[in-house]
């Protein structure tokens, strides 16, 4: 039997491996180049190659890549051997320092948005290396950014990067104001992973699975999720199986896989992390959703990580636990026990609830995409309107500090709040909301709006840039008005953004049209689709907030929205096309094909003298509906042909038009699948799928 401990992160070039194979000095320096963000000294880059070469080699690598994160939102790598010919029939093993932090791969085929033209095919890979190495498959990964000939950002690492320098240095400066002796605060992020299991062999009978990732069609299947009856049930000898192995391949490389669970929907499943560096914890998310997928095969499943796969019941998402903390480890989203832990405590809160209140689009844009709409606001995840829950303590509290009165909690401890000294908060005093958007649970925020195959970067380079552009709002205010009474005055700029941002907090159902319309009331934004939400991306406002700390240039904005938005209409535009085609060849044939044998029946029970009118209804209940599918796919299939001059145009019509067409048809569809006998029906229903696929 393995012992975990023995082999965790054993193919990870981290701080034993480095140990090993550098020399103490270059060790050290390493060390504080990954801890202090500080640039690799040139002079031991060849030393530091050659290490990761030969460590690598000792685990059978043959091969290095470059392994970066293109604006497609999946991973990119190139592979390199690594021999370098020394003679007509001879070679050495080479890995050389220019090698490591510097690569050339084409960049033509990427999105670039209008940040270069299709002819500027340079692009740059540059070490990352406060990400760890690895080695997967005899190939050394080297983390990476990528950027342009010009240095734009081609890649969603490099603008995480720079939103947790924006974050760090507006932290630490009000902190400091403050009188607190802090030099550096990192992020850390828990990214909670859901992702369905269905047979291989199933999964190969449906096109759409194949092609989109979800199920255009499918009718309710006789069991659904009512029963409540999967959600940590008991787990099957097949998907154990699985789950172990997935376990041993992500320890190996340096994943805290902790968790795992079955989740409300039949066939569907999470794993959970224990948190980690933010950055460290998006590239560790990255693998996972890879490992999930190729250890499914070994085991004659599918991974699936479309937020929606099937209609009915509950989609997927990734649950992104945020938190930050000084440089040893103090949480400061950590209530304290004493007055002056608390008012950075709530300073920082306040920052958080100003952000989100003031950044509602862009924290709505950073989850939009064509498989997370189908989810949020369903009954199963939050709405697609923003909102914080604290907790109906903590939110009392809240209110208390703003009208300077007393307060006293559930336990009978009279808190006092005066002008200078604020109250020991309690935590975990609460319910959490799981219908909430963004959820204070105890010591950090879970965002629940992702959707399960986003790469994390992106949402939470907004959350790091928002609330760093509070954090520093705060610390002008304090510059301004000056070192004296210093404390009065953050408890002043909490009891005024408690007052002008309490719209945004919220502690009840989610769910429900009654808040919908109160949150309509209080102003809040209401964004239901993908091309709703990018509409603001490059917002005055938004420009200069990620301009003024340098996350993103106008440019580099903007063509994040256009590639948003093309991506958009393209997935869009591949399930039409898909659903006229699984129409086309599978479904209308076999649909015909059992007309003709109702009609067969019902003209030989004629010929016989016989009535029939159980046939007769049932084939009527099959044409009616076919002859307006009939209708609508010739209506589908205009729509598909027609071209559109810009990208926000082409993703409004996909939402308004193609959309509720493509709704119509499934709906209809359904209908006739619920009339057609089983071995007639061309594909799986969602009785085989969701019921045979993890038995």
């Amino acid at each position: 039997m393995k012992i975990v401990d023995e082999y965790f992160g054993c193919d990870v070039f981290g701080p034993s491996a480095m140990q090993k194979y550098l020399p103490h000095a270059v060790y050290r320096q390493m060390i504080d180049v990954m801890e202090n963000g500080k640039e690799l000294p040139s002079e031991i880059a060849d030393t530091v190659a050659n290490a990761m070469k030969d460590w690598a080699m000792d685990k059978g690598a043959t091969h290095y890549t470059h392994w970066f994160q293109p604006m497609t939102g999946i991973t990119a790598e190139k592979h390199d051997a690594f021999i370098n010919p020394t003679g007509p029939n001879s070679v050495i093993s080479d890995f050389r320092g220019k090698e490591l932090i510097k690569g050339e791969p084409d960049a033509s085929s990427f999105p670039s948005g209008g940040l270069r033209a299709t002819f500027e095919a340079r692009g740059y890979t540059a070490w990352d290396p406060t990400s760890f190495a690895f080695v997967k498959e005899k190939t050394l990964y080297v983390p990476t950014l990528f950027c342009s000939y010009d240095g734009s950002a081609l890649d969603k690492k490099t603008p995480l990067l720079r939103s947790l320098d924006a974050l760090n240095k507006a932290a630490v400066r009000l902190y400091n104001l403050m009188g607190y002796n802090i030099t550096k605060i990192n992020t850390t992020v828990g990214p909670e992973q859901e992702y369905f299991l269905i047979d291989e062999e199933l999964y190969k009978q449906r096109f759409d699975l194949m092609v989109t990732g979800r199920t255009l069609f499918g009718a309710a299947p006789v069991k659904g999720q009512e029963l409540d009856d999967h959600y940590f049930g008991n787990i099957s000898q097949r998907v154990k199986a699985y789950m172990e192995e997935v376990d041993e391949e992500l320890w190996k490389l340096g994943v805290f896989a902790k968790t795992e669970h079955k989740e409300v929907a039949p066939c569907q499943f999470e794993l959970a992390p224990v948190y980690s560096s933010t950055n460290i914890a998006n590239d560790q998310n990255q693998i996972t959703m890879e490992v999930l997928q190729k250890v499914a095969k070994q085991h004659g499943f599918v991974c699936l990580l479309h937020e929606k796969p099937f209609e009915g019941v509950n989609g997927s998402g990734k649950h992104n636990n945020w938190s930050f903390s000084t440089n040893d480890g103090e949480n400061l989203l950590e209530p304290g026990k004493n007055p002056k832990d608390n008012i950075r405590f709530l300073i920082t809160l306040a920052a958080i609830i100003k952000a989100v209140d003031e950044y509602q689009d862009l924290l709505r844009i950073s989850v939009a995409s064509a498989g997370n709409d189908h989810r949020l606001g369903a009954n199963e995840a939050p709405p697609a309107i923003i909102s914080i829950y604290l907790g109906d303590e903590l939110t009392a509290i809240l209110e208390a500090i703003e009208k300077q009165e007393e307060y006293e909690d559930n336990i009978d401890r009279e808190l006092v709040l005066g002008v200078d000294v604020l109250p020991p908060i309690p935590k975990d005093t609460t319910d959490r909301n799981r219908t909430s958007p963004f959820a204070f649970t105890g010591n950090k925020f879970e965002f629940r709006m992702l959707g399960s195959s986003l790469n994390i970067s992106c949402p939470n380079t907004i959350l790091n840039t928002i609330v760093a552009e509070e954090l520093s709002e705060f610390a002008d205010e304090i510059e301004a008005h000056g070192k004296d009474n210093v404390d009065a005055y953050v408890n002043h700029l909490i009891r005024k953004t408690i007052r002008e941002h309490k719209r945004i907090i919220f502690s009840g159902n989610g769910y429900s049209e009654q808040w919908r319309q109160e949150a309509l009331n209080r102003g809040l934004l209401e964004l239901k689709t993908t091309p709703d939400a990018l509409v603001h991306y490059t917002d005055d406002k938004n420009i200069k907030l990620f301009e003024k700390h340098k996350v993103y240039s106008a440019s580099e904005l903007q063509a994040r929205q256009n590639i948003l938005l093309t991506n958009y209409y393209q997935v869009i535009l591949i399930e039409a096309k898909t659903m006229v085609y699984m129409l086309r060849k599978q479904i209308l044939p076999s649909v015909f094909n059992y007309e003709a044998k109702l009609a067969t029946i019902i003209q030989t029970k004629k010929n016989s003298g016989i009535s029939s009118p159980m046939e007769v209804k049932m084939l009527k209940n099959i044409d009616t509906p076919l002859e307006k599918v009939s209708n609508h796919v010739d209506e589908l299939e205009t729509m598909i042909e027609k071209s559109f001059e810009d990208e926000q145009k082409a993703a409004r019509f996909a939402a308004d038009e193609m959309l509720p067409l493509m709704e119509k048809i499934r709906t209809l569809t359904d209908e006739i699948e619920r009339n057609v006998s089983k071995e007639d029906w061309p594909i799986p229903d969602y009785n085989e799928i969701l019921f045979q696929s993890c038995e």
